[in-house]
């Protein structure tokens, strides 16, 4: 099969998602006007709600959601085989997904900028308020792991990258500084940034071989430094690093995404992957696993904590929430979409795809599967004439951006979890940033390296992908409570909501059976794993049962 037709296809299907399907959610359901209220004008601080230019916010919303998820998951997802992981990648992001980013990112604009845990205490009932903050807490403690051993794991395969990134922050800083202190408009500082992140790349490995002990640093003292930066990250003003590195990171994508794209077309592979293979050597099954390891690039619930965390206290005008969560979450699943393709289509042979797909545990397992995108990404990319060296640690360095600001957004939303619950508990260490922070981050680092070390981040990836969408379900059930209060119709996010719901209690039931069999190495992820299951199903019977006795507004008569 030609992965460019297959390309070209699936843009067309997200292109007309937009045109038609936002277009009705925002005008018909939502019913969103340019001069309603936003929280980052009501409450604006200069920390976290400052309200921001569209094009700016859209990339650090992108990059944030984005992070590595809509790469890894979809990689390792086609050892079941490109069709199925295409077909879940297309029509969950269109209407699913999207509809969930969309939809979170609204309610939170309704409700004060504030999180989704925080209106689902208001729209279903305070004690589901701190039980779903207690999931959300426990989804970026695994977030803040996973991707910091993501990173580890690509800084080590691919040291050309380090360099690069460190240039990233301090560009990002100097550009924040530049645009908020000194009032100088983005658009031309930001591309001198990116420009001098481009000749970054190009000296990456030149600055290993000048410092090769670089090269030797492991994963998991990578993990260590890694949430250390995420800790600085996440208590610095938003202006400082989040924004302008977002935003540079937009223009990465996006370059990334034209260069994928273009290269894509010129070769115009053949799918060497096989179509459907669902037994593959030591994988769990396909269903329900499909829909929980291509997490983010269909729908993911740490969306919903972005546009409802970060998103909504930032947008300075109600109707970009259109572009910002549904367009959002199109661009994501066109990465997504890239990523099946280039694990699928970028190899020579189907000889070469078994190499990484073989068994589940291939080639040392996540290692073998970012290479593979990686790889099969530069392969595309050296169609345009880009030598292969340089086109990986182009690809190598925007996936370790994306992961990097999924590190920063969710050590950010971390930090304003534990201080909710600390609030309503009025728990006052724990109110302090600083303080809320370093415990976020300290008990990620307890995860990473006690239950991950030596397992390849495969051991974290299941019971990422099936909290992710267990609060994704969460948030489709507050949405529609909220909706049909309104007198609107719920069958948008109801719909999604069980089909998601149901898939990831299924997987989840089998992840903590697995864990229970290895209680000795994996002790630690088999208490979370049924900790999360046990709330969430909680919290789920309360909500239906408040979303099947809620009743709209009365009419309104003459």
């Amino acid at each position: 099969m030609n992965a460019a037709v297959l390309a070209v296809g699936i843009f067309a299907v997200f292109a007309l998602g937009y045109r038609y399907y936002a277009r009705y959610l925002s005008t018909a359901i939502f019913a969103l006007g340019d001069d309603d209220p936003v929280p980052s004008k009501e409450f604006e601080d200069g920390i976290d709600y400052v309200p921001t230019r569209k094009d700016v916010l859209w990339g650090h919303h992108f990059t944030s959601i984005a992070g590595a998820a809509p790469i890894v998951g979809p990689a390792i997802a086609v050892i079941w085989g490109w069709v199925p992981a295409l077909l879940w990648v297309t029509i969950g992001t269109v209407m699913m997904g999207a509809v969930h980013d969309f939809s979170a990112l609204v309610i939170s604009l309704r409700h004060r900028g504030r999180s989704i845990g925080e209106i689902a205490g208001e729209v279903i009932s305070p004690r589901v308020r701190t039980l779903f903050l207690i999931i959300v807490s426990f989804l970026i403690w695994i977030v803040l792991a996973v991707f910091a051993f993501i990173i580890g794991t690509l800084f080590t395969s691919y040291p050309g990258a380090i360099f690069p990134i460190n240039i990233q922050i301090a560009v990002a800083m100097a550009l924040g500084w530049l645009v908020y202190k000194r009032g100088i408009s983005i658009p031309m500082p930001s591309f001198v940034a990116y420009g001098i992140l481009i000749l970054a790349v190009f000296q990456g490995n030149a600055f290993v071989e000048a410092f090769p002990w670089i090269a030797n640093v492991t994963v998991s003292q990578w993990v260590v430094i890694l949430l250390v930066y995420s800790f600085v990250a996440s208590v610095l003003p938003v202006w400082l690093l989040l924004q302008p590195r977002d935003y540079l990171n937009a223009h990465q994508l996006v370059t990334g995404l034209v260069l994928l794209t273009g290269g894509l077309l010129v070769a115009q592979p053949q799918i060497v992957a096989p179509a459907i293979n669902p037994n593959p050597e030591g994988a769990p099954p396909m269903i329900p696993f499909l829909f929980i390891t291509i997490a983010c690039g269909a729908i993911s619930g740490f969306h919903g904590l972005v546009s409802s965390g970060t998103t909504s206290k930032q947008i300075g005008r109600a109707t970009d929430a259109k572009a910002i969560g549904f367009g959002g979450m199109l661009g994501e699943g066109s990465l997504g979409m890239l990523a099946v393709l280039a694990s699928t289509a970028g190899f020579a042979t189907f000889a070469d795809w078994q190499v990484h797909y073989s068994s589940w545990g291939a080639a040392n397992g996540l290692g073998a599967k970012l290479s593979a995108f990686v790889d099969g990404g530069a392969s595309f990319v050296a169609a345009l004439g880009i030598p292969v060296e340089m086109a990986s640690t182009f690809i190598a360095t925007m996936v370790i951006a994306f992961a990097a600001t999924s590190l920063d957004t969710g050590a950010r939303i971390q930090r304003l979890v534990i201080s909710e619950l600390a609030e309503a508990y009025d728990f006052k260490p724990l109110q302090n940033r600083y303080v809320a922070g370093a415990v976020g981050i300290s008990a990620a680092l307890l995860l990473a390296v006690t239950q991950a070390d030596g397992k390849g981040g495969l051991i974290l990836w299941p019971l990422f992908g099936t909290t992710n969408q267990l609060v994704a379900g969460v948030t489709l059930l507050v949405v529609s409570v909220w909706l049909k209060r309104q007198g609107k119709p719920v069958v948008y996010t109801l719909v999604p909501m069980i089909l998601v719901a149901t898939a990831t209690v299924f997987a989840m039931l089998g992840e903590v059976a697995g864990y229970f069999r290895h209680w000795e190495d994996q002790w630690l992820l088999a208490i979370s794993g049924a900790t999360i299951l046990i709330l969430d199903l909680w919290v789920v019977g309360e909500g239906l049962k408040v979303l099947r006795d809620a009743t709209p507004p009365p009419a309104r008569t003459a």
